[in-house]
Formats: C-alpha cells, sequence, structure tokens
C-alpha cells in the first residue's frame, strides 16, 4: 500500500475514541494538542483516562459502542481491548466513508497513525506504513533530539518574518535566502533575534550582495569515541560552518554532517607528530574567521580539558574576533565508565583528579621531584587519579608515584577507547600495571584508585 502523509486541519472537528485502556490514553494523548472536538466512547474508562478528559473537556460515555455514535463525526480511533469490537467500528466507518484507525490491524484502516512531533507549530509524523512501529518510535526520538527547545518561538519569529521581508525586499530570490538564512541562524542558535537586530539584518539584505552569516569561531567538543557522543548543539555547529578546522582524535563520521560547501582542514596532533603548531593552529582560525562566515574548530573530547582550548579562544578575542564554546563529553569521566570504572563512588571516592601525563618526564622514576607533576602531592590524595595523554609514560608515572609514597598495591587501569564505541581495559596492582598494560594502543586513559576495583 502507498500511504501519503497529508497534514490534516482537525481543530474543531468531531473525533470519536472507541476504547478506554492503555492504548486509548495514547491515541487521546497524541490528538489533544491539535483541537479536535473528542468523545471517548467505552463501557469501563480508566481513572488516568477519566482525568484527562475531565481536564480538557472531553466527552466520556460510559457504555458499548453503537453505530449512531458515529453520526457527524470526521474521524474514528478504535482502540478498545475487543480485538472484533475494533474490526467491526473500522467496517462501520469504511462503508460510510468515514477515517478510520483501528489499532493493530493495518487492513482495516483506511489511515495510519503516526510516530508524532509536536513542538508548537511544528509537526513531524513518521510512519513505518505499519511494518515497525518501533522504528518509528527510535526515529521519532532521534529526530525529537534535534529540535531546539525554543521551537515555538522561533517558528513565531520566523513567521512573522515572511510578511516583514515581503515589504522590504523586492527580489524573490534574495527574500528566499534572507529567509533560510534566517531559519538556520534561529535553528542553530536556539534563540531569536530582538527587533533592531532583525531590522539590521533585513537592510543587510536589501543594500548588500553579500548574504548574512553567521560570524566567528565556535571551539565544540566532539566528545571521546564515537559519533554519536557528540552534542546536538555540536552537530548543528558542524552542519552550519563554512570552514572545520579539526583535529586528530574525532570519529570522522561527524564530518560528514558538514555541508559540500564546508572547507574541511585536518590539523591533527598525534603521538609527538603535528601537522601544524599550536601558533600556526591559532593563525589559521584568525585567518578563516576573518574571511567570513562560521569557523568550526572541532576538538576531541572537550576543547577545555588538555584541548588547548583557552589559548585559542584568547588569540581570537585578542584579535577582536567573536569565539564562543560548546562543551564535549571529556574522555577522563567517559571512557572510564565505558569500562565500568566511576571516577567517584560514594564511600570510595569522593574526588577525582585529572592531571596531563606527557609532564611526568623521563627521570621521574629516579628522580620524581625532578618531574614536572608533583607526584608528592598526588600520592596524598584518596581520591581517584585519571592520567591522561600518558600511556608512553605510564612506568614513570606508576613508579614516581610509588616512590611518593603511594601504596604499589594501589588498583589501575588503562583503558582504550575506540571509534566503534568499544573499549579495552587492563587492570592491577600499580607496580604491574605498565607491565600489564603493554600492548595497549592510544589514545588510553589511565585510572589510579580503589574505584578501579569496581565492576558495573
Amino acid at each position: 500500500m502507498a500511504y501519503f502523509p497529508f497534514f490534516i486541519d482537525i481543530g474543531g472537528k468531531k473525533g470519536l475514541i472507541v476504547g478506554g485502556g492503555r492504548v486509548a490514553l495514547h491515541k487521546l494523548q497524541k490528538l489533544l494538542p491539535y483541537g479536535a472536538l473528542l468523545t471517548v466512547v467505552a463501557p469501563d474508562v480508566s481513572e488516568e483516562l477519566r482525568q484527562m478528559a475531565r481536564e480538557n473537556d472531553i466527552c466520556v460515555i460510559n457504555r458499548k459502542f453503537e453505530p449512531s455514535d458515529l453520526d457527524g463525526v470526521c474521524f474514528v480511533i478504535a482502540a478498545s481491548d475487543d480485538r472484533e469490537a475494533n474490526a467491526e467500528v473500522g467496517r462501520l466507518c469504511r462503508e460510510r466513508n468515514l477515517l478510520v484507525n483501528v489499532v493493530d490491524d493495518r487492513d482495516a484502516c483506511n489511515f495510519l497513525f503516526p510516530s508524532l512531533v509536536k513542538a508548537g507549530n511544528l509537526s513531524i509524523g513518521i510512519s513505518t506504513e505499519g511494518t515497525s512501529p518501533e522504528v518509528a518510535a527510535e526515529l521519532r526520538s532521534r529526530v525529537a533530539s534535534m529540535i531546539p527547545s525554543d521551537m515555538d518561538a522561533i517558528l513565531d519569529y520566523l513567521g512573522s518574518l515572511r510578511p516583514l521581508a515581503k515589504a522590504h525586499i523586492q527580489d524573490t530570490g534574495r527574500r528566499a535566502a534572507f529567509l533560510k538564512e534566517m531559519a538556520q541562524i534561529c535553528m542553530d542558535t536556539n534563540a531569536v533575534f530582538d527587533a533592531q537586530e532583525t531590522l539590521r539584518r533585513l537592510e543587510s539584505y536589501v543594500h548588500c550582495e553579500e548574504e548574512v552569516r553567521t560570524e566567528g569561531v565556535l571551539l565544540v567538543g566532539a566528545g571521546c569515541g564515537s559519533a554519536d557522543l557528540i552534542t546536538v548543539r555540536g552537530q548543528r555547529a558542524i552542519r552550519q560552518a563554512r570552514v572545520l578546522v579539526y583535529d586528530d582524535l574525532i570519529d570522522q563520521r561527524l564530518l560528514d554532517h558538514a555541508s559540500e560547501r564546508c572547507e574541511r582542514i585536518y590539523v591533527g596532533k598525534r603521538n609527538g607528530r603535528h601537522s601544524r603548531t599550536q601558533e600556526q593552529i591559532q593563525a589559521l582560525l584568525i585567518q578563516k574567521a576573518r574571511a567570513g562566515g562560521l569557523v568550526v574548530r572541532l576538538k576531541g573530547g572537550d576543547p577545555f580539558v588538555f584541548g588547548r582550548g583557552m589559548e585559542e579562544m584568547m588569540a581570537l578575542r585578542s584579535e577582536g574576533i567573536p569565539a564562543a564554546y560548546i562543551p564535549g563529553i571529556s574522555s577522563c569521566v567517559a571512557i572510564p565508565a565505558f569500562a565500568g570504572i566511576p571516577v567517584t563512588h560514594r564511600e570510595i571516592s569522593r574526588s577525582f583528579h585529572v592531571i596531563t601525563g606527557h609532564l611526568a618526564g623521563q627521570d621521574a622514576m629516579m628522580h620524581p621531584e625532578d618531574s614536572d607533576i608533583d607526584f608528592a602531592a598526588l600520592a596524598r590524595l584518596e581520591g581517584t587519579l585519571v592520567f591522561m595523554m600518558g600511556l608512553g609514560q605510564l612506568s614513570q608515572i606508576a613508579q614516581g608515584l610509588i616512590r611518593a609514597g603511594k601504596e604499589a598495591s594501589t588498583p589501575a587501569s588503562v583503558v582504550h577507547g575506540t571509534f566503534g564505541a568499544s573499549v579495552e581495559a587492563v587492570r592491577g596492582r600499580l607496580d604491574e600495571i605498565a607491565a600489564k598494560a603493554a600492548e595497549v594502543q592510544t589514545p588510553a586513559v589511565i585510572i589510579v584508585g580503589a574505584v578501579v576495583e569496581i565492576f558495573i
């Protein structure tokens, strides 16, 4: 069958729901925002449905369905617990050419109930033509997560722009470009503009050849591991970017969110091999930002957790370039958790401390006092120690802690995460962890403390 997704105005139209249980309640909840005049007919009506009917001025009739209930209605939902009764309702409706949906019986329906996303004036219906409601529900959840929280206000604002744009921008192409640009900005920033800023942007389209663009640089945390760990806001930023400057430790699938016109520039740093110095990266960001449009600096994990994000932001702002930040899930918490290790746990570890491991130095094993890491201070801490970027110095870190007073029997773990959302974890005592983790690949997180012994 071929179901076309018509959108029909049911505001003020009479609708009938046959049934008073859980399924009928679910259908009622979906219909309520659309303003139909609903009636519920059922011999038994749940208290929850009855309460909802009272709150929304819905007529409830306590008896079995009768054919006369169909008089004057626009659509019918057969949602009782009796399949034969539902089928009979469906047959009578089809005879009268009434729209009818019979739950769990696609052949008895002449319209399907989609999986709905509703946000103000936005309605999205998803259907698999009855083949898999589970897939429709999953897609609904994914779509809903992408909708800005102020969608209702955004749509009201964009609707008010249409007559304004028509009055001021005579060229239909530029008018369409203005409305499209404003919609993209509102969606990506989850905000609307005040009257003064709206007028400024409108005048730019009236008098200038260049389109209004979102300007500046966004430092975006890509999260750690697989692409679906990025925030929704970060994903929106990638889609909007004119230039995407990205690091090594990101899931390459994130690049697929960028538009075809987006310029992609790799500036990765891995195992001491740098494609560009930090100063060159900052100069690149300044250069691209001055060319106009939005530059997205995509960094693995979180830009402000050993990501040198603040250095880049300060460099940009010193040049008068707007710079903002979108956080990401940091590997210092997430990667241990994926391996079943919480960095804190009541009565075991009430704090955790994140240290950059590459500062351990080659002499830390013999002379911990010469290391850039204060092993004596770390050894006194009772919380969890989390070392990032320290796999190459694991032996120095372990011996430095032991020589500074940490018990050799202290639990320790090394966890390597992948872009496929899997992890490889090695556990052991502090004095043996370097040998046990000899085959672990970078990048990896080192955890030291009693929480290592917790298994989820």
